[in-house]
């Protein structure tokens, strides 16, 4: 191989490299993992303001009808004022009626760029809004810092924002199966440019994360095909997941596209109600596949960059919003509630006449659930999410 080709590999393994501790089982008993739902999900149209005569006059042709049980495309109720999509009735609904899920709308980032890209790094960034922007610094990145025996992965195939900056942090594409990128001819290769280098254990650990990891998968969906059609999708994949942070990690960062529904976006039945009924599958089967022990000692956390408008446009669809809701999961959670700020959904408390307002700041939900998992104290937490007030609701 030339030189330019070995760097090059190289560079592909480099965010799988850290040294000595990363294979070790996790410390802490812990497990946190965040789901991300790049393009702005519709959560509107998830959790549902089945209270609100104001929505279904602004979407005449998505709304989803209000509860009611000869109706199978009506949403199922979570209390007088919320429901949930159908798409998600044999899937989320179940974790919710065992208190094991609860919902937080109204939230977001005080970003208003309407920009998924920009939206997204804020997000991940963690950063206060209106300083300066260090995109060498996510907030896992920080959290990880901030706490002992924990053992971070992401499941992406690029290192993302969130997890960049700090200790180096293992990535791998949970979605790929089959070789890895640097056979092990070239893994030798590589490892031979860096002998006697202070990155040298690190290269080869990295290595050896990498084929264990596509091991441990590949072992999983020979085992679990048994002659039948594998199954599609997130389930897939969040199954693996469970598989890895029921063994070997603690702290992990996954993301999901596909969430922006300019056009045709559907309403009980359609493309946001396939999406959903994906995503909740996945979910599903992650609390299955980690099993009951472990499932008790995770949490689970679903955010998106922001929402969509609370009217439909002309297209039968949602454009770029502002406030979204979040769902926290998890053996262990005090749910089958929703929880923060809220407000009655009119046209006067409307942000700019068209979204969900934010009312529950992300990094102050997120800095108080983390003081609930870890027992971080405020000087900690202020590493995590700078110039941030923990809000406390009480979900673990």
């Amino acid at each position: 191989m030339r030189r330019r080709d070995l760097l090059k590999a190289a560079a592909i393994v480099a965010p799988l490299t850290v040294a000595g501790r990363l294979m070790a089982a996790p410390q802490t008993s812990a497990r946190l993992l965040v789901v991300f739902l790049r393009g702005a999900y519709d959560a509107t149209n998830v959790v549902v303001p089945i209270h609100s005569d104001f929505y279904y006059a602004s979407r005449p042709t998505l709304a989803i009808a209000r509860p009611d049980a000869a109706n199978p495309n009506a949403a199922r109720p979570l209390t007088a004022d919320w429901g949930l999509h159908p798409a998600l009735a044999d899937t989320i609904l179940p974790l919710w009626t065992k208190g094991q899920c609860a919902f937080v709308p109204f939230a977001g980032a005080d970003d208003m760029s309407r920009s998924h890209f920009e939206t997204q790094d804020t997000v991940e960034m963690g950063q206060p809004i209106g300083g300066p922007r260090n995109y060498s610094s996510g907030f896992m990145s920080r959290l990880a810092g901030q706490l002992t025996g924990v053992t971070p992965i992401a499941f992406t195939d690029q290192m993302p924002l969130i997890f960049r900056g700090g200790a180096p942090i293992p990535n791998v594409a949970i979605n790929q199966v089959g070789k890895p990128g640097v056979d092990p001819r070239e893994a030798q290769l590589i490892e031979g440019m860096y002998q006697g280098q202070a990155l040298a254990p690190a290269v080869k650990e990295g290595f050896t994360v990498r084929d264990e990891v596509y091991s441990s998968i590949s072992q999983e969906m020979t085992a679990a095909s048994r002659g039948a059609a594998s199954p599609k999708g997130f389930e897939l994949s969040a199954r693996r997941i469970a598989r890895l942070m029921q063994t070997q990690f603690n702290l992990g960062f996954v993301d999901v596209g596909g969430w922006d529904t300019h056009v045709n976006q559907g309403g009980a039945q359609g493309y946001l109600a396939g999406r959903l009924a994906e995503l909740g599958r996945g979910l599903a089967g992650f609390a299955e596949e980690i099993g009951p022990a472990d499932w008790n000692r995770t949490t689970v956390v679903v955010i998106s960059e922001f929402g969509r408008t609370f009217h439909e446009n002309g297209d039968k669809g949602t454009d770029h919003g502002h406030g979204s809701t979040f769902w926290v999961l998890g053996g262990g959670l005090k749910g089958g509630r929703i929880v923060g700020r809220q407000v009655e959904l009119v046209a006067a408390n409307l942000n700019q006449n068209r979204d969900y307002p934010v009312l529950n700041e992300y990094r102050a939900v997120l800095g108080g659930l983390f003081a609930r998992l870890y027992g971080l104290p405020p000087a900690r937490l202020q590493a995590v999410f700078p110039q941030t007030q923990p809000t406390d609701l009480a979900l673990v």
